[in-house]
């Protein structure tokens, strides 16, 4: 799960390398990677709710 984070976080930055790319899709289950990137897209959105809420206060 751990590695899994670590994929999504990359992608989302676009720096992923291409040997855990290559990895990430040898894996028997897409799973991980879908639940890590949609924990992280959930983050990302209550952060910048956050960041403009203390902006605008």
């Amino acid at each position: 799960m751990i590695q899994a984070f670590k994929s999504a976080a990359a992608a989302f930055f676009g720096v992923q390398k291409s040997e855990n790319h290559k990895q990430d899709f040898e894996s028997d289950t897409p799973f991980p990677f879908l639940l890590a990137g949609v924990i992280l897209a959930i983050g990302l959105v209550l952060l910048l709710v956050t960041i403009v809420q203390i902006v605008l206060a």
